[in-house]
């Protein structure tokens, strides 16, 4: 959600910190700040918006010698979530002295009391954040001793946080710490960086340090002392990043997102490649990390997420009950944590997150993991809370996704969820013959992304049709009513036009209501056993009023029912699943684009949600 980055070194901090700060724009903020130490001691500016608007500010407010002269800080970009976005509530904030100032991502839950705890104590608050309520209570421990401070007054806290701390006494270090937030040192030659996101270090380092909840480091151009909540020394290992500046930055398209949509043969490569054994019509899934037995006493399987990756947990639920037999559940991660649900040790519980620091994700985990149950991770990102948590899994291997709307990793995230089905189905009920023919099909995905991509002007065409409509509908049955869910939440997150998806059979129970003359239908209509069924409904629509968007298989058109037309290459309906989505993602990004939205960067939204 909110971005931090840290530099401390012998260049000029300045341009560093902005320029990390850009590489965290995609992950969705309303202001934006930093602090410098100088000689004179810290100095802040903040501003509401974009980090342009901060730019601008530096500019007119910092003369080319401090600029020379402030070789370490830290910066912000804030998503508010206490407080409305001003420059007040804009990071960094400050102790009672203002000889200490923090960022943070996260939420500190008892902020109330500590804060009413310390206005008895005769302190004035500036902000309406938890933030400050935080910085001020580490000022107030403060006795010489940065790092001792920031342990006490964490101690005190309740919530989950990644902070950054400098302090005028001691310009020489800085301090971080990690609880539930995601946070990642960067080692580079005499100088140092901390992010919340390795995109942000990747023009600097390839040498991190991910930190764990609990640690709390302190950073020097030469140094990384990482100790506990008791002060006691931790060693962390050293990893190789593994990113290039390239796989960051667009490449020649108008937005990110777009990129990402055109990497999927690419990206889905990448989570098959050496994954699939055609000849004996199997998957070969080393990250699972369970022996043939374990596997198969799995006697059921529950799938949680939250957005994207719920959408394509539901895709996997159909996989693993059509190929393996296996009786599966998918639920919100944030529901899981809190229902005292009912698992034991037949059960496989699998976590799926794009950034793998999804906050009711984690959490989920961990009450999966108290009552003993088998819990892996499905995750893109290396080093991730959630890889590291359940120590087993698979990644996607999709590489940085920078556009806030989901694209590449849900489609990863659906062929690894394939690729799993196959490989229990194999152990179980699915003959050698019909292993080979799904793996064939999976292993062909690049190929049939490929053809619907194909088509890209004529989905803009489909588009510009629709783009003036405020509402519409997305209808599936099988497992394509995820895809629909899925088609529903990137129209409506990126071009804000009201959407959503239903199983097509549920339409005539109520939202059918909603429809008016010209209002878009677009109907998952595939080959599958239930088409004529999904045609039906699609009718019921039609008669009325509604303007029907058909994504169909090649040769299985419907002309005379149809206004638009999306062309499906020929594939099983789960495997169809892929090419279904990206088509629909194209459609919303043109939707978006002609309605002239924000796309990689839309309102209110955050890339990965670290907070409930």
């Amino acid at each position: 959600m909110c971005g931090i980055i840290g530099y401390i070194g012998s260049r000029p901090a300045t341009p560093v910190l902005i320029g990390g700060l850009k590489r965290l724009e995609y992950r969705g903020y309303d202001s934006a700040g930093i602090a410098l130490a100088e000689r004179t001691g810290l100095s802040t500016f903040r501003s509401v918006g974009k980090v342009s608007r901060l730019v601008d500010k530096l500019k007119a407010e910092l003369s080319e010698k401090r600029h020379e002269e402030a070789t370490t800080g830290i910066a912000h970009t804030r998503w508010a979530t206490h407080g409305a976005p001003t420059e007040a509530n804009a990071h960094p904030h400050f102790d009672k002295s203002r000889k200490i100032c923090i960022v943070h991502n996260g939420i500190i839950e008892n902020y109330r009391s500590i804060r009413e705890r310390l206005q008895a104590k005769g302190h004035k608050f500036d902000s309406d954040t938890d933030t400050e309520a935080l910085s001020r209570l580490i000022g107030e421990s403060y006795n010489g001793d940065i790092r001792k401070a920031v342990i006490q007054a964490l101690r005190q806290v309740e919530g989950a946080y990644g902070i950054a701390v400098l302090c005028a006494d001691e310009p020489n270090k800085m301090i971080v710490a990690r609880m539930g937030s995601p946070l990642v040192v960067g080692m580079g030659d005499d100088e140092c960086l901390v992010a919340s996101d390795a995109a942000a270090l990747v023009a600097h380092t390839q040498r991190v340090i991910y930190l764990d909840d609990g640690d709390v480091a302190v950073i020097t151009p030469h140094s990384v002392d990482i100790r506990n909540l008791d002060d006691e020394p931790i060693e962390r290992n050293v990893a190789e990043l593994g990113l290039d500046v390239s796989a960051v930055e667009k490449g020649g398209y108008e937005h990110y997102m777009l990129k990402e949509i055109f990497e999927q043969p690419e990206s889905v490569r990448n989570a098959l490649r050496g994954r699939i054994d055609l000849a004996e019509g199997n998957a070969v899934l080393a990250g699972l990390s369970a022996s043939p037995a374990e596997l198969a006493e799995i006697g059921r399987i529950i799938l949680v997420g939250c957005g994207t990756s719920l959408h394509a947990g539901m895709v996997g639920e159909f996989a693993f009950e059509d190929v393996a037999g296996i009786s599966t559940e998918v639920q919100q991660a944030a529901e899981f944590r809190y229902r005292n649900p009912i698992v034991d040790r037949h059960d496989m519980v699998i976590a799926i997150s794009q950034s793998g620091e999804t906050a009711d994700t984690l959490a989920a985990i961990r009450k999966a993991k108290e009552k003993g149950t088998k819990v892996f991770g499905l995750v893109n990102v290396v080093g991730s809370a959630i890889a590291r948590e359940t120590g087993r899994g698979v990644f996607i291997h999709a590489g940085p996704e920078i556009s806030v709307a989901s694209t590449k990793a849900f489609t990863g995230q659906v062929s690894v969820l394939l690729l799993m089905a196959l490989k229990l189905g194999r152990g179980r009920r699915l003959s050698q013959e019909h292993g080979m023919e799904l793996a064939a099909e999976i292993n062909r995905l690049p190929e049939l992304i490929e053809f619907v991509l194909k088509q890209n002007d004529a989905i803009a065409k489909v588009a510009e049709r629709m783009s003036k409509s405020e509402h519409a509908f997305f209808l599936g049955r099988g497992p394509m009513h995820p895809v629909a869910l899925e088609g529903a939440l990137k129209l409506k997150e990126i071009s804000y036009v009201h959407a959503e998806g239903y199983h097509a059979a549920e339409m005539k129970h109520g939202p059918i209501a909603l429809l008016t003359p010209g209002t878009p239908v677009i109907v998952l209509a595939n080959h599958s056993p239930v088409l004529e069924k999904v045609w039906g409904n699609a009718e019921e629509c039609k008669a009325r009023g509604a303007r029907i968007i058909a994504v169909v298989t090649e040769g299985h058109a419907h002309t005379d029912l149809t206004d638009d037309t999306i062309i499906l290459p020929k594939c099983s309906p789960l495997v169809a699943t892929i090419p279904a989505a990206v088509a629909l993602q194209l459609l919303s990004y043109h939707v978006a684009r002609l309605r002239g939205c924000s796309i990689d960067q839309p309102r209110n939204l955050a890339k990965s949600v670290t907070v409930e």
